[in-house]
């Protein structure tokens, strides 16, 4: 046991050594702790409350007092955004948990037991050969408009993508010597599954959550932009832009500091997800 684990916490610390070479990597971690962090602590950061509004104070542009501007409706664009992050976050990560979860059970079953592989790849492949933004659209059209309902949309449009790399790995692990070996003394598939195959294809499912995650935060921002995701007065980015489209000329800030918002959130989980998938590699290990 105790060389087991000294093997896993090597292993780890291999990984985490060629990820730290990676400075861009490093970089969008620390931004994407600190957004968490932002998310988190996010009702005791803001200045203003984020739902407040005061038509005194309408449409002025970032200054000093307000530092993104404020809205049609003289809310602080600032306190928005911050809050707004929390509600991104909700949304990619449950999202893409919730997909990772049901694709990995599928991906495992299809590629463990050939009895069941044709059936639930079948099933996938009809998934798959629908649009993602038609299939979510059409299953919050079916449910009703709100975010409960899209992170449901997008969590089913998201399971093909683990199911087909789960089920890859495990094709792949399940006729190693060791495999054969844990059969060979009796132990169950379950355990087999749950203690050698998964743990072992872990790297790509992995690197397909960040991956997966970046889809997930533009997909919502989408929806709720064309009003079938979040519903106003929640400050979330892309209902934010949606509000502000009508105003793009003339305070096109209202727009444009959402949009950075979103498009540094998605850069970095995509710099981050090449990093793990650098890192994870073991063609890379010196």
């Amino acid at each position: 046991m105790m060389s087991k684990s000294r093997g896993k916490n090597s292993v780890m610390k291999d990984v985490w050594r060629r990820l730290k070479r990676n400075k861009l990597a490093m970089i969008s971690m620390i931004l994407l702790i600190f957004l968490f962090l932002i998310a988190l602590f996010a009702s005791y950061m803001i200045p203003y409350d984020y739902a407040s509004m005061n038509a005194a104070i309408r449409l002025q542009p970032p200054n000093g007092e307000h530092w993104f501007g404020t809205d049609n409706f003289g809310r602080d664009i600032f306190s928005r955004v911050l809050f707004g992050a929390r509600y991104t976050l909700i949304i990619g990560l449950g999202c893409t948990t919730s997909a990772a979860i049901g694709g990995v059970v599928l991906g495992s079953i299809a590629g463990y037991y050939e009895k069941f592989d044709n059936i639930i790849m079948r099933f996938i492949d009809i998934i798959m050969g629908i649009p993602v933004f038609m299939m979510a659209l059409s299953i919050i059209v079916a449910l009703g408009a709100n975010m409960r309902n899209m992170i449901i949309a997008l969590a089913i449009t998201n399971i093909p993508a683990f199911a087909r790399i789960t089920r890859a790995q495990v094709l792949g692990i399940r006729q190693q010597e060791y495999i054969e070996a844990a059969r060979s003394i009796g132990a169950s598939n379950f355990r087999i599954l749950t203690r050698h195959i998964l743990p072992n294809a872990f790297a790509p499912i992995l690197v397909q959550f960040t991956l997966g995650t970046v889809s997930v935060i533009l997909w919502g921002a989408s929806l709720s932009f064309i009003g079938q995701g979040v519903q106003p007065p929640t400050p979330e980015w892309g209902l934010m832009i949606s509000a502000a489209r009508s105003f793009l000329r003339e305070y096109p800030y209202m727009s444009i500091i959402p949009g950075l918002a979103i498009v540094v959130t998605t850069y970095a989980l995509n710099i981050l997800g090449d990093g793990l998938r650098d890192s994870l590699d073991p063609r890379l290990k010196q």
